[in-house]
């Protein structure tokens, strides 16, 4: 157990990407420490990913995909200028809502991000916005695709702890709009001090929030059909997921237009490539956990625990500096496969749900999206505007302390995160 763990987190820092790091960890550990037959690593490679529901995964990256090159994104930016472009700060709190309306679609956060930034910074420059605090902000609303459905990571904990994928997408929309709210009251107090953006807003008029609801209308069925499908028993998650594929398709040429039939070769290599990624660190992770398991280590952190605290409130902030910390160094996908098994029977004999802690998770490891060293969003929010990733993370302040107060709402109030799944299934 201790020649996986070191292994692991040896190869991690010495630069070699997580999935090749996982497997060898755990292959040189099952050779060199038990008598099971090496077979077994490829058994358990096949078994991660040899599951229905994570067929999910590709189709949900295609339809983000899609949503980007067909003109979803601009539409959505348009609705979101229309809704909110008359408060103080006007530009981040578009930011913000875009985001969230994404998230509804791609549960990507790294490609909302890029799709946000692309359509978002030239103007807050031009505007004389704060171009470091923009990116950041541009990140954190990237970052929300992590917890509002159909977010990826939430699929991939659904599957690990073995609970209902429409539960947990339910679980999650409470708190990603949370998130939604913190982020644009944290950045209209902010505006309010600049002087720069104080007084940037624009007229609300009736008649451009109808146009530009109308047009965005077709784009904003998507996640409709997704939850409504899924929540209704009408579809599992992975048919959802296709139905959401060909619903993005058929709105991008047939409706908007803007996407062509020349454009899929690529877009179908990059969801392919992007999705491969994912599932082959489920792959090798799938060896890593099964191995960290049979050594008996689930029940030897659950003895330190309970040794340290029965009390479930001590366990839970515990739970969310660890989760902080491993945010900040890893993939969300890869964090959820190695530690979930671990901690959710722990977090069960303290008696919390298990949605409640999945929702826990998921949120920890989307702030880890925006806190470097790794902080994916941050870093792609950073490049889009062209500056370094140093001067972007003087920012995160922000809305790092958003997404923290909404983090202690959904630890210490379960119906934050149970009460939507409590009356919806």
């Amino acid at each position: 157990m201790i020649l996986a763990g070191g292994g692991f987190l040896l190869l991690l820092i010495s630069g070699l990407p997580i999935v090749l790091a996982l497997g060898i960890s755990a292959l040189l550990a099952i050779e060199l420490t038990t008598n099971v037959p090496v077979t077994i690593v490829a058994q358990r490679i096949y078994g991660g990913i040899n599951s229905f529901t994570l067929m999910a995964i590709p189709f949900f990256v295609a339809s983000g995909l899609l949503m980007e090159a067909g003109g979803i994104a601009r539409r959505f930016v348009n609705l979101a200028g229309a809704l909110v472009g008359w408060i103080t700060g006007s530009l981040y709190l578009v930011a913000i809502v875009t985001g969230t309306g994404l998230a509804a679609i791609s549960g990507s956060g790294s490609a909302d991000t890029a799709a946000i930034s692309a359509v978002m910074t030239p103007e807050m420059r031009k505007r004389g916005y704060d171009i470091d605090l923009a990116a950041a902000v541009i990140a954190a609303s990237g970052s929300l695709a992590s917890i509002i459905p159909p977010s990826i990571v939430m699929i991939v904990i659904a599957i690990t702890a073995n609970q209902s994928i429409g539960a947990m997408f339910l679980g999650g929309i409470v708190p990603g709009l949370l998130v939604m709210a913190g982020l644009m009251v944290g950045c209209w107090l902010h505006a309010r001090r600049d002087p720069a953006i104080s007084a940037d807003r624009e007229v609300f008029t009736l008649r451009r929030l109808g146009e530009s609801f109308v047009s965005a209308a077709p784009g904003l069925l998507v996640p409709v059909v997704i939850i409504g499908g899924i929540v209704g028993g009408v579809f599992t998650a992975t048919e959802a997921a296709c139905v959401a594929l060909f619903a993005t398709l058929a709105i991008t040429l047939f409706i908007y237009r803007e996407l062509k039939l020349s454009d899929l070769p690529r877009i179908c290599l990059r969801a392919i490539s992007l999705s491969a990624t994912v599932l082959i660190i489920i792959a090798t992770a799938s060896v890593f956990t099964w191995f960290i398991a049979t050594q008996g280590f689930p029940a030897l952190l659950r003895g330190w625990l309970t040794g340290i605290t029965a009390n479930p409130v001590v366990f839970l902030l515990i739970i969310n500096v660890l989760l902080l910390i491993v945010g900040m160094f890893m993939e969300s996908t890869s964090a959820v496969l190695i530690l979930l098994p671990i901690f959710l029977p722990i977090a069960q004999s303290y008696g919390i749900d298990p949605v409640q802690f999945g929702i826990i998770t998921a949120l920890n490891l989307s702030i880890g999206l925006i806190t470097p060293p790794y902080g994916i969003c941050l870093y792609v929010a950073a490049s889009v505007a062209g500056r370094r990733i140093e001067q972007v993370s003087r920012r995160v302040w922000l809305p790092l302390a958003c997404m923290l107060v909404v983090l202690a709402l959904v630890t210490y109030v379960p119906a934050v995160s149970l009460w939507l799944p409590s009356v919806a299934m």
